[in-house]
């Protein structure tokens, strides 16, 4: 039936419902038919026509022809009661001028009837419909499908199983309910029981001989979500999970939005909200420039920044096959982009300066970067030069042509660092903080920690190490990590640019850390083996420069809130300018280490207590 049918038919039942309750409520007040005086049958017959319309009215523009009724609940009948309310007050208005003599042309307890009577009819047909529409969904469904558990009795969980109910019918028959809810053990929803809490999941598989089970439960957070995976993984049942409720729109699930557990779902962080309208202010109409704009969080800024409509993108990137990856990309997705890819190095002060001097980019995100901590352990004096160096030859000119921004893409492993990596990100944090004091152009960085699926980080490694059959390697029983998407960290990081101001540290929110031995086992599980038997995890010692755990903040540092939940700023703590200076003479004149003694003598003399560790040579 199409929208305009369907009107129609509504007002035809209204039609019908409105005169129903107005003779309705002349019988109530007058007890019978026989007893209702003859001049106010004169007035229903002269009434009802003129009482209609105004109803009908009313109800169209109260938006009740205009609602999808199997889905009505009190909202609803707010809109009934308020549509009736109005039509009811204009319809004794419009009887007091058309009646001759002026008073009402019936009893006042006959329209007060009226008003009630219309309630129930008219809010009794439309909550009518929603109690058929469920009684079949109900009773339609044949229990001989694959047995399904939920886990989650909220609202997620209730959509789940109308979802399954009116698109699998004979192919599910959901046997139940989980939830660790007290107050709801032992009811039921839908005619379907809650049969207990998580503890119980192992043996209804085993009673019930469950297929299927789905976690119903998007706001929960990670711990909890590994906790479930843990317990169905014991199971022979087939684990499936509804998305986090940043994917659902309003409630309304879908059954395809019914998945696979991923092993971004074992995290369980909340949807990161951003401040589009700042956000689009700051990067609309301008020139920006994204350095290591082919990895994976410099390709991630280029989709993003892509979306507010800047005047151009410079990607920049020394390695033109991922740069042409995502110029592809870009162009495919957003053809009416002004994208200029350039192939150089931020090492080549010449280039980059040429660059500036040509395209005057307004907001810099500064990505380009070396970060494989074992590599920079047996390399250091290289990352001097892109770290440092790199970063200083980028700022320098952000200064010097009157950038507005330059964001500094920076790491937890800045902090009290024991790789080179980290301590080379550390010594371009002061570089920019020192240039912000005289400089016009507004400086601050960005630290976070692990992002899944970025290039050389340890989901990949162990989904290819697991492809390969094994064995998965972990460096250390106890090492933990923090967490984020590519997105998410991506989406911080562009919110931070709009609240700069100059000389921050911003530190994004990285939620609980992760025992990577943990996830291990988890990513073992969710490819469907069972660790320790189809799956070796083999310890294989820390890498030299690796810590147990990762920190966000120095004991110096501290944090201060921000306007953003997720992001903090780290307070300023002082910075040797004679040093920063000397240094950056130093390497204006190609003045830079050599090997690894001379890179821990420069690193030293900003963080004192930095040592090098000894046999980086790996095997």
């Amino acid at each position: 039936m199409d929208k305009f049918k369907r009107i129609g038919a509504l007002m035809a039942i209204d039609t019908a419902l409105i005169n129903i309750a107005f003779f309705t409520a002349l019988l109530i007040r007058f007890e019978s038919y026989e007893k209702i005086p003859g001049q106010f049958m004169e007035s229903f017959y002269s009434l009802a026509p003129i009482f209609t319309v105004i109803f009908i009215a009313c109800f169209y523009f109260f938006g009740l022809y205009n609602r999808v009724w199997r889905y009505a609940s009190i909202g609803e009948l707010v809109a009934v009661i308020s549509a009736v309310t109005v039509a009811l007050t204009a319809s004794i208005s419009a009887s007091y001028f058309l009646m001759a003599g002026g008073g009402l042309p019936l009893p006042r307890g006959v329209f007060a009837l009226m008003w009630l009577l219309n309630i129930v009819v008219i809010g009794g047909s439309r909550l009518g419909w929603r109690l058929v529409r469920e009684h079949a969904i109900k009773y339609d469904l044949p229990t001989g499908g694959k047995p399904v558990l939920i886990v989650g009795a909220g609202s997620s969980g209730v959509i789940v199983a109308k979802e399954l109910m009116r698109h699998y019918k004979s192919a599910v028959n959901i046997v139940g309910f989980v939830d660790d809810d007290s107050t709801k053990q032992s009811l039921k929803i839908l005619g379907i029981p809650i049969l207990g809490d998580r503890s119980v999941i192992k043996n209804l598989v085993e009673k019930y001989g469950i297929q299927e089970i789905i976690l119903a439960i998007p706001s929960a957070e990670g711990k909890v979500v590994r906790e479930l995976v843990a317990i169905c993984h014991e199971t022979d049942a087939e684990i499936k999970i509804l998305p986090g409720m940043y994917d659902l729109i309003e409630g309304n699930v879908t059954v395809n939005q019914i998945r696979e557990v991923q092993v971004e779902d074992l995290l369980g962080r909340e949807q990161v909200k951003v401040d589009m309208e700042g956000i689009s202010k700051y990067l609309e109409g301008q020139v920006v420039l994204v350095t290591g704009g082919g990895g994976s969080i410099g390709s991630e800024l280029c989709r993003q920044i892509a979306s507010f409509s800047p005047k151009r993108l410079l990607i920049l990137d020394n390695c033109e096959n991922n740069l042409y990856d995502i110029e592809l990309e870009l162009k495919q997705n957003n053809p009416h982009l002004n994208l200029y890819p350039l192939v150089k190095d931020i090492r080549d002060k010449k280039a980059i300066e040429e660059i500036f001097k040509l395209h005057k980019p307004q907001v810099i995100f500064h990505a380009a970067a070396h970060k494989h901590v074992p590599l920079m352990e047996n390399n250091p004096e290289e990352a001097i030069k892109n770290n440092v160096m790199g970063t200083y030859n980028v700022a320098q000119a952000a200064d010097k042509y009157k950038a507005k921004k330059f964001v500094l893409i920076s790491t937890d492993k800045a902090v009290n660092p024991t790789s080179v990596m980290g301590a080379s990100k550390r010594v371009a944090e002061m570089f920019i903080q020192h240039l912000d004091i005289t400089s016009e152009t507004n400086f601050a960085a960005v630290r976070f920690g692990n992002v899944l699926a970025s290039r050389g980080s340890v989901i990949p490694i162990f989904k290819r190490q697991i492809a390969e059959g094994g064995p998965v390697t972990v460096t250390h029983e106890e090492m933990v990590r923090y967490f984020m998407t590519i997105p998410e960290a991506v989406q911080l990081v562009i919110q931070t640019g709009a609240m700069a101001k100059g000389g921050e540290i911003f530190v994004l929110d990285m939620g609980e850390p992760v025992k990577i031995m943990d996830l291990a086992k988890s990513l073992i599980k969710l490819s469907g083996f069972e660790p320790g038997e189809d799956i070796e995890i083999v310890i294989t010692g820390m890498r030299p420069g690796e810590k147990l755990y990762e920190e966000l903040l120095t004991a110096e540092e501290g944090v201060n809130a921000t306007t953003h939940k997720r992001i903090f700023v780290a307070k300023p703590n002082g910075l040797n300018k004679e040093l920063i200076e000397e240094v950056n003479y130093n390497i204006s004149l190609g003045n830079l280490p050599g090997n690894q003694y001379e890179t821990e003598m420069l690193l030293q003399q900003f963080i004192p207590e930095f040592r090098i560790i000894e046999n980086k040579l790996t095997s």
